[in-house]
């Protein structure tokens, strides 16, 4: 299997030997319809665009060759070719032709960026550059959002993905890059769409979607996106719900001035499901479709936003932009504790199980201001970016006891299965009562001030220069319902984050970057001496190329980059502390990798996205891990490559075909050995490489479309990780099918 993706790619390259002429256009409908393929650094994006009479040109696809549009997280309005920094975008066509309805899904077209874990089953965690993407370093129209539950994929216009650091444009952001979700906008033109999809393992999903003008005046227009999903799943006695509405309104008040106003609401609840399989941190064969958690376990989500955007064009060269949100969500997690949370499963297959419980709630609230700019001084052009933001968080956590003796009738525990035998659920006892532990209230206040310039000295080269201050205000207070006492814990925190790039064209098809950029991460607990630790400093060095070649068929892409934590907090050793909250800056990781981003169109109808990405990030200084010894959960090698025709023309006229492959290398889960535990049992647990296949086919005609994936296609049998000893398998051979009208 691992040598499908060389041959594969050899023999649709060939094919530019029977290529047509990309640049043709053709009528349809009194539209003009251009086809194009998703790109790499090339905004890559369905907006709607009018010829010089006026009318509304149908949007499709966009060529490589196409790079004039920046993308909207980057703030500045820089086109890709001048940013020194790789950029990714998915596009609707592609989030339509593939069936994208989860994350996993949609980063299957985005090279370097990877899923990294899967807890409990209701999330997907992300990860860049051998970091994890938090719910600091997600966006959805450039707000951040809480992304510890599902991603609702269809009111997603495109997704955005900027590599590398982006501290100097938000601040407390990781090191590994950001990602954007864009949602549909208004329209001034009426229309819509109704869908259904359904499939394995008894999904069924209804979707609903229309826009268009309030009024004659073609001064305000509303969208209206929404759907359900009900769901079981290939484990057996878990299941999943969730409803989603996404409406929006566009007024503009004149020429220069609009405002948008958004809003977002998901609902889910999923039973959880930590997987089994690991045993003393070897892996065992267990069937598939085997759960072992309880079936009245439960984690529901919710959250909710509302982002209104007012933009002012001063003049032609100068525009404001301000930024309203504020997001809410909420979460209740009810199930057993994790395998191996406390209690090892033993080596016949017994699990003593306890229970887990935790309840979070949580308001934010940002403001945010940009000035942008196009300015002469001399012969030198500049395009400026000044901004100014101010968020808020309040974070409300309650942590239960699990089953003790004191509290369980002298069973410090809920029941014992034995995960090879098959899971018997009348057998579960009721959900018992639990009483609450703690209760942790965690406001943050950030103001983050920046300023960024592209200095272009000719049309050869070019200087990005940039710095953002950054200041943050943690308090923490812990309640503990058994004393009735609080501990309250204040950190102020307050950094520099500078970005430098230089970027040289000698041609309008051929750009070289490198660029130097500074992040930090705000660090939890204190010292030995109960002291606040200092952030986390995070240099990251960058070096790239990107190219449209073959008559602006071809468009490569080639970045390196080094990225170093030269003061990672680690639990402190002094005087034989075992406490975690306590730490000291004794640590050091560094992050080393290639990415390398093909996009082809060979010919007419026919687009290639291919990528291969190398990662290796290690320990270089420690007190408690093997200097040397990889992170855990991060892939080396990762690559993908995916193919899609589309026939235009004969009998076969409407008929969309598509192959997806993703390769992800041999990956690490379990825990890192500790060298100060002499003996330590923890170590890694190796997963092996492995390559999904998907397969896509899709037919329109008129109003109607009809679209369905059969995914797995091989039947692979590989692990998505989360914790310890902790691994779900991943979905067997599975189909769906989608039926769309469109009015």
């Amino acid at each position: 299997m691992k040598y499908i993706l060389v041959p594969t790619l050899a023999l649709l390259f060939s094919y530019n030997s029977q290529a047509q002429d990309m640049a043709s256009l053709t009528k349809n409908n009194n539209y003009n319809e251009i086809q194009y393929a998703v790109t790499d650094s090339v905004k890559a994006v369905l907006d709607t665009v009018k010829n010089k009479k006026g009318e509304i040109l149908q949007e499709v696809i966009v060529t490589s060759s196409q790079q004039k549009n920046p993308v909207t997280i980057g703030k500045a309005g820089i086109k890709p070719m001048d940013l020194p920094q790789s950029v990714a975008v998915v596009n609707q066509a592609t989030i339509q032709n593939q069936q994208i309805t989860t994350m996993t899904d949609l980063l299957k077209n985005t090279n370097g960026v990877y899923i990294m874990g899967t807890t409990g089953g209701y999330q997907e965690e992300i990860a860049s550059r051998g970091y994890a993407l938090g719910s600091s370093n997600t966006f959805k129209n450039g707000v951040r959002y809480f992304n510890g539950m599902p991603v609702e994929m269809s009111g997603v216009e495109k997704a955005e993905f900027l590599k590398g650091s982006a501290a100097i444009l938000f601040g407390n952001v990781a090191a590994g890059g950001v990602m954007n979700i864009v949602t549909k906008k208004p329209k001034f033109d009426f229309g819509g769409e109704v869908g259904y999809r359904f499939g394995s393992f008894g999904v069924v999903n209804p979707k609903l979607d229309f826009y268009g003008p309030i009024g004659k005046s073609k001064k305000i227009a509303f969208r209206v996106n929404g759907t359900f999903e009900k769901a079981n799943s290939f484990r057996k006695e878990v299941s999943s719900e969730k409803y989603y509405v996404n409406p929006s309104l566009l007024v503009k008040f004149n020429d220069k001035t609009q405002l948008l106003v958004e809003g977002d609401y998901l609902k889910s609840t999923a039973t959880p499901d930590f997987g089994a399989g690991v045993i003393n941190y070897e892996l065992v064969a267990i069937p598939r479709d085997r759960f072992v958690g309880v079936t009245w376990g439960h984690y529901d989500a919710k959250q909710g936003s509302a982002t209104a955007t007012l933009t002012h064009q001063i003049n032609s060269n100068w525009n404001l932009s301000f930024i309203n949100a504020l997001r809410y969500y909420q979460t209740d997690l009810f199930s057993t504790t994790r395998p191996n949370n406390g209690t090892l499963i033993t080596a016949d297959g017994t699990y003593t199980r306890n229970l887990q419980r935790s309840e979070i709630k949580d308001n934010y609230f940002i403001q945010q201001l940009d000035l942008k700019g196009n300015f002469k001084t001399g012969t030198i052009d500049h395009n400026l970016l000044v901004g100014v933001e101010s968020e808020r968080y309040k974070t409300l956590t309650t942590a239960y006891f699990g089953l003790t003796k004191a509290n369980n009738n002298g069973q410090a525990y809920y029941d014992i299965i034995n995960i090879f035998q098959p899971y018997n659920s009348a057998l579960e006892k009721p959900a018992p009562e639990l009483a609450k532990n703690t209760l942790t209230t965690a406001p943050i206040n950030r103001v983050g001030f920046y300023v960024q310039d592209l200095i272009s000295f000719n049309e050869y080269i070019k200087l990005l220069a940039g710095v953002r201050y950054s200041y943050q205000d943690t308090e923490s207070t812990v309640y503990t319902y058994t004393t009735q006492k609080a501990v309250v814990t204040n950190n102020y925190d307050g950094a520099f984050s500078p970005r430098v790039g230089l970027v040289f064209q000698p041609t309008k098809m051929n750009s070289l970057f490198a660029s130097y950029s500074n992040s930090f991460t705000v660090n939890t607990g204190t010292d030995i001496n109960g002291n606040a630790l200092d952030p986390s400093l995070i240099d990251q060095v960058e070096l790239g190329s990107k190219n449209t070649l073959l008559k602006e068929r071809l468009y490569a892409n080639v970045t390196v980059y080094q990225i170093t934590n030269s003061n990672l907090a680690q639990t402190s050793l002094e005087n034989g502390n075992a406490n975690t909250n306590i730490k000291e800056l004794a640590g050091k990781t560094q992050s080393k990798g290639v990415e390398l981003d093909f996009i082809y169109n060979p010919a007419k109808g026919l687009s290639i996205l291919a990528g291969y990405s190398f990662n290796e990030i290690k320990y270089r200084e420690s007190n408690t891990y093997i200097v040397g010894s990889q992170l855990l959960y991060n892939p080396k090698n990762t690559a993908n490559l995916n193919v899609n025709y589309k026939f235009e023309s004969g009998i076969l006229n409407g008929f969309n075909f598509g192959l997806i492959n993703s390769y992800v290398g041999t990956r690490y889960a379990g825990r890192s050995t500790r060298i100060q535990v002499q003996n330590d049992a923890r170590k890694p647990v190796k997963l092996d490489e492995y390559i999904q296949m998907d397969a896509t086919m899709g037919y329109v005609i008129n109003h109607f479309g009809i679209r369905a994936k059969l995914s797995n296609l091989t039947n692979e049998l590989s692990y998505n990780m989360h914790d310890d000893n902790s691994l779900n398998p991943i979905a067997p051979r599975n189909y769906s099918v989608a039926l769309n009208y469109t009015f």
